[in-house]
């Protein structure tokens, strides 16, 4: 099968989001201007740069009570911050309580009944039970063709680990086993690991 996306697939289901998988989930913590605390996960997610350590995400959508975008956007806007809070397979039904269409005053922290704490680098609120946590200052909102598609670049100023998580002075992801974002519904879990050696490693 090959189609070109203007003219539509003639599938039950946008195939797009199943094809360019799994997607590591940008669970973004924000505050307003107001002191409103903000969750959402983002499947538009992922690590971009070494040095400084930078992030982004990518909002794609709007809401009512915010002009043309999402409550995270709005937020990031306002402030200059965010942080990313990994999302374990233990977390999962929070992060998707998380995902619920709130207020712009309404707190996903509480109404997915997480614990939170302010963030040691920005005034900014995270997930105290997530396995790692990015405090992020903002570096550029890139406007991306089509309606709402924005994409949000932070640079990362502090970084949190769960103790638990470190074995041997590595972050081990099998101790929490992260979440990722599949098409359609789909999610899925690390739990399997391998190693593959470069060509170019020297030992």
């Amino acid at each position: 099968m090959f189609y070109e996306p203007k003219d539509g697939h003639g599938l039950p289901h946008n195939p797009f989001n199943a094809i360019v998988t799994p997607r590591p989930i940008g669970w973004i913590s924000s505050r307003s201007a107001d002191g409103h605390d903000n969750l959402a996960p983002y499947s538009f997610f992922n690590a971009i740069a070494y040095v400084p350590p930078q992030v982004m995400f990518c909002s794609t959508g709007t809401k009512p009570d915010q002009d043309g975008t999402k409550d995270s956007v709005a937020n990031i806007r306002e402030t200059g911050v965010f942080a990313v809070n990994v999302v374990s397979y233990a977390l999962r039904d929070a992060m998707n309580a998380s995902s619920a269409s709130l207020a712009a005053v309404d707190d996903e922290f509480a109404h997915a009944g997480l614990t939170k704490a302010d963030c040691n680098t920005i005034p900014c609120s995270y997930v105290v039970d997530a396995p790692a946590v990015l405090e992020c200052k903002l570096r550029q909102i890139i406007e991306l063709d089509g309606e709402a598609n924005r994409m949000v670049i932070g640079e990362v100023t502090g970084i949190h680990m769960r103790d638990d998580c470190l074995k041997d002075g590595v972050f081990d992801v099998t101790t929490f086993q992260p979440l990722a974002r599949l098409g359609y519904r789909d999610y899925s879990v690390v739990k399997d690991l391998f190693a593959l050696s470069r060509p170019d490693d020297n030992g």
